[in-house]
């Protein structure tokens, strides 16, 4: 598989495992209580890897817009990349071609840790999309095939992001951008979309069947490979043999082709000797050919089978399979409106269906009452096509790069739509996101606008977050005695059984963790003192397990006590795993 290099790789493809593990602290909380929706402020690539105690594994959707790095951005990135080599690149003056790879060299250490991150927190099932544009599509899709695996890709979706192009443009103007798509498995499959009038209205009922219904095909290709049915079928009106076009047999075998023909006129199977035309159909010699393969052929004479034949489509609502122009056509089925699924998604965005460029920004000037305080906000049509097409009513949905907060916006309004339960998690590293990420997450979900332009409110709630303390100390290597408990014994958890934490409903002993596969975890850590475990401290379990996991400062017992009772001992902090 094709490889991306570029200056600063081999110090940014690990980089997520030195980025230091912080604390989620809780500022405030709007609307709805227990929401389950976040917005956390603050680096998002300290922000990803907050989220991994609690959500690894378990995000359904993923929307980015990352910076599309397109020279005239002011994005804010921490790359913390060191080396030597970077930094006589970006302090090499050697014109501007030189100054444009530095650049994409830049972007690349921006975005692969974070990526990386982002593939741990998205579910089996799950898949991410990103927004980007020429500038880095190319290299996007590089580091993304060896992140998430090339096996994994989905495809490069063309959004249409504006309706009419400039008419004094040069060169060939922009109207479409990329949304690359991953999952994290192979043979991800999006949802289908909903039915359009325009699908719908092929759908009629000439016959007056209670259910509109199309005209579909009766055969199907491989006929060398189907002999069996290749046969011939004796038109009920006009007496000649009907078989399949040449290549192609009978979608159905002969007896259940017979039941439905059974509703035209009277039928048999009968074995007319004709190898020679159904060995042409196949594309083989008459040696070849199946023997003794019956067709379906009149019992009546065709004078009383036409009579028959006749009443039936006078009656109307013909049988399932019926005879074209006005019986005296072929032979065809009827494919129903209800038994057909929804349209199906493909790599082209209309903006009539997902929005623009101009009308996210009115939509957005609309939310903060006549004013724009974001200049390139997508519309939230197009967020809503991904989470149609991605998530189901109780998925949970991430965008790292929350910018003006669309994605909420599309989650809240959707899951007012469809009586949803989707939960959304925002990060946005710049100091806007009170200002107008969460500010219009608030209008949306309470309302905004007047009189005819007024727009109800979807109801519902967030938590605002900033970036906490660290979990260890940098300077000392031990547990942060500033670090919420809750967060420590969340962090222990996650580290040992790799799912999320909730607290057991057994309080029996405050030091215990839970229970994973009839273990029992114990965290035995006081801030500011030392723990030791020893037999004061057994006597305080109450209940029984097939083994005992418990973390302290100390331990007084022998090994063979511990091997006695089961118990492994882990010493505070050296034996607590480094996410």
């Amino acid at each position: 598989m094709p490889t991306l290099n570029w200056i600063g790789k081999e110090k940014i493809v690990n980089h997520h495992n030195d980025v230091v593990f912080r604390t989620l602290e809780k500022k405030y909380s709007y609307g709805e209580e227990n929401s389950g929706n976040m917005i956390i402020h603050g680096d998002n690539l300290e922000a990803l890897k907050a989220l991994l105690p609690k959500y690894e594994g378990r995000i359904k959707c993923i929307y980015i817009d990352p910076p599309y790095n397109t020279g005239n951005e002011n994005w804010v990135y921490n790359d913390n990349v060191n080396d030597p080599r970077i930094k006589k690149w970006l302090g090499e003056v050697v014109g501007k071609e030189s100054d444009d790879l530095s650049r994409h060299d830049k972007w690349l250490c921006m975005m692969y840790p974070r990526l990386v991150l982002l593939q741990r927190l998205l579910s089996e099932d799950g898949a991410i999309f990103i927004s980007i544009d020429d500038n880095e599509q190319a290299n996007l899709k590089l580091i993304c095939d060896e992140i998430f695996g090339s096996l994994n890709f989905v495809a490069c979706v063309s959004w249409q992001r504006t309706y009419s192009t400039r008419n004094d443009s040069k060169g060939i103007p922009k109207e479409v951008e990329s949304i690359i798509i991953y999952s994290k498995k192979p043979m991800w499959s999006p949802k289908k979309l909903e039915r359009t009038e325009k699908m719908n209205a092929i759908y009629k009922s000439p016959d007056n069947d209670p259910s509109p219904w199309t005209s579909s095909s009766v055969s199907a290709p491989g006929a060398a490979t189907h002999q069996g049915m290749v046969y011939a079928i004796q038109h009920p009106f006009t007496g000649e043999l009907l078989y399949p076009t040449i290549g192609r047999c009978w979608s159905l075998g002969q007896d259940s082709m017979m039941q439905h023909l059974s509703k035209w006129a009277n039928y048999k199977l009968q074995d007319i000797h004709d190898e020679i035309k159904r060995a042409e159909i196949c594309g083989i010699s008459k040696e070849e050919i199946k023997q003794e393969v019956p067709a379906i052929v009149l019992t009546d004479s065709v004078e009383v089978s036409r009579n028959n034949a006749k009443k039936v489509l006078t009656k109307g609502n013909w049988p399932y399979f019926y005879f074209t122009n006005g019986g005296e056509g072929g032979l065809r089925r009827k494919t129903y409106l209800e038994n057909m699924e929804g349209r199906v998604v493909t790599n082209y965005f209309p903006c009539s269906e997902t929005g623009h460029t101009d009308e996210a920004k009115k939509e957005i000037i609309s939310i903060f009452e006549g004013k724009s305080p974001f200049d390139t906000p997508k519309p939230t049509r197009l967020i809503e096509r991904v989470l149609k097409i991605a998530t189901n009513e109780n998925s949970i949905i991430l965008d790292s790069f929350a910018g003006s907060g669309t994605t909420a916006h599309a989650v809240s309004k959707l899951n007012k739509q469809d009586g949803g339960n989707r939960k959304f998690i925002l990060c946005e590293m710049c100091d806007y996101a009170e200002d107008i990420t969460a500010e219009r997450v608030r209008r949306v979900m309470k309302g905004y606008g007047e009189g005819k332009n007024k727009v109800e409110g979807t109801g519902g709630g967030f938590d605002f977050y900033e970036l906490g303390d660290t979990i260890f100390d940098s300077k000392s290597g031990l547990l942060n005695d500033n670090a919420p408990l809750e967060n420590i014994r969340e962090y222990v958890w996650f580290t040992e059984t790799n799912i999320p934490y909730n607290k057991p409903e057994d309080d029996r002993n405050e030091y215990l963790l839970g229970r994973k596969d009839e273990v029992d975890y114990y965290l035995y850590y006081k801030q500011g003192e030392e723990t030791t475990l020893n037999w004061d401290f057994l006597r305080s379990i109450r209940r029984k397990a097939e083994q005992y996991i418990i973390y302290a400062d100390r331990c007084l017992l022998d090994a063979e006590e511990m091997q006695k009772h089961n118990i492994v001992y882990k010493k505070i902090p050296r034996d607590i795993k480094r996410v």
